[in-house]
């Protein structure tokens, strides 16, 4: 049984695995003060172009966004969200849980624009609500859509002009900003958000979030927060190392760039296959529309999740590659779908 339900299935890529071996002996001092966090902190200011910002490493997703939105917002102020948005549908009500309302915004591609903040804003008008006050996003989007420059400008520049804060949830940033439909870099990316994190759990890291403060009013007594939400890690060189290894030279970018090329071969051969897909998703998840009996017989040989019912006989499912992926087993896949497509075609 070969799985394409996730991206972090696998382990560590063999170079952390071997990085975190090596140093495995050495004493450091704790909670990030150690020189191998802050070899990690440094990479990875210069590969943002900006020593301005300040970097804090976390072990998990759901923990950095609770943590980071929980620090940045007063207890009347709550988060504008798409419907599919991590916060708002797979963190079981952490945000909420920490006293800040989720508003959700219906959108068809996972993405916010300034048109649809407006909406939110403009129910929200007085003391008797919340006070919308942070744009949370994702990049990728948790239906594998992407942001371009000039989408994450409009957000910025709207944001900036309604006194809103813009956060970017970054667990599959590295596939974002692999894929062929990308014009972002990863340097401009702390010039048009608050804050953002870079995620290494879902890109070859065995845990770890790299979250990145980048308005000042943002950054005062940070390291409380984390202290207070259980997010200081004592072993903070767990994650530190791990970072440096992903970022001193393009194993993060190689990584995530490999995810994107088996999802590729995956996508060309859904087509193949003509079959349509629910969304396009230029990244390393694809939501092809499958027959339900081509679903049933690929399930005795892979794992996946059905994502949404779209009728009585087909169904959309969703495919996640990643770093480890081996594309014997992606082109067995394509594979067996055109086996069990023309054996059904016969019948």
């Amino acid at each position: 049984m070969y799985s394409f339900k996730n991206d972090y299935a696998e382990g560590a890529h063999p170079r952390i695995l071997q990085a975190l071996m090596e140093s495995n002996f050495v004493q450091e001092d704790g909670y990030g003060g150690d020189q191998f966090t802050q070899k990690a902190i440094d990479i990875l200011k210069q590969k943002l172009e900006n020593t301005e910002v300040d970097i804090h490493l976390l072990s998990g997703g759901t923990q950095t966004n609770l943590t980071a939105i929980s620090a940045f917002l007063r207890p009347h102020e709550a988060v504008i969200a798409t419907s599919a948005g991590h916060v708002f549908t797979h963190e079981t009500g952490a945000i909420e849980a920490t006293g800040h309302k989720v508003i959700s915004v219906e959108t068809e591609d996972g993405k916010l624009n300034p048109a649809q903040i407006k909406e939110v804003l403009d129910l929200h008008t007085d003391e008797h609500m919340v006070k919308p006050k942070l744009v949370y996003i994702s990049n990728s989007t948790e239906i594998g859509s992407i942001y371009n420059k000039r989408e994450l400008t409009d957000l910025k520049e709207f944001c900036k002009e309604h006194n809103l804060l813009l956060y970017m949830d970054g667990a599959r940033l590295g596939s974002a900003l692999c894929s062929t439909e990308n014009d972002l870099k990863l340097s401009d990316i702390s010039t048009l958000v608050d804050a953002f994190y870079i995620g290494g759990t879902k890109n070859g890291a065995l845990l770890g979030e790299a979250l990145v403060i980048c308005r000042n009013s943002l950054k005062e007594d940070f390291r409380f927060q984390l202290k207070q939400k259980g997010a200081l890690l004592a072993k903070g060189r767990l994650l530190g190392i791990q970072f440096y290894e992903l970022f001193k030279d393009d194993l993060f970018a190689e990584l995530a760039q490999h995810a994107n090329d088996m999802a590729a071969i995956l996508r060309a051969g859904c087509s193949a296959a003509q079959l349509s897909f629910l969304i396009d998703s230029p990244s390393n998840q694809i939501f092809p529309i499958l027959p339900n009996y081509l679903i049933t017989e690929l399930q005795k040989s892979y794992s996946f999740l059905i994502w949404e019912k779209v009728d009585s006989t087909h169904s959309a499912i969703r495919l996640v590659t990643s770093w480890a992926t081996k594309e014997e087993e992606v082109r067995s896949f394509v594979k067996a779908i055109k086996q069990i497509v023309d054996a059904k075609r016969v019948i």
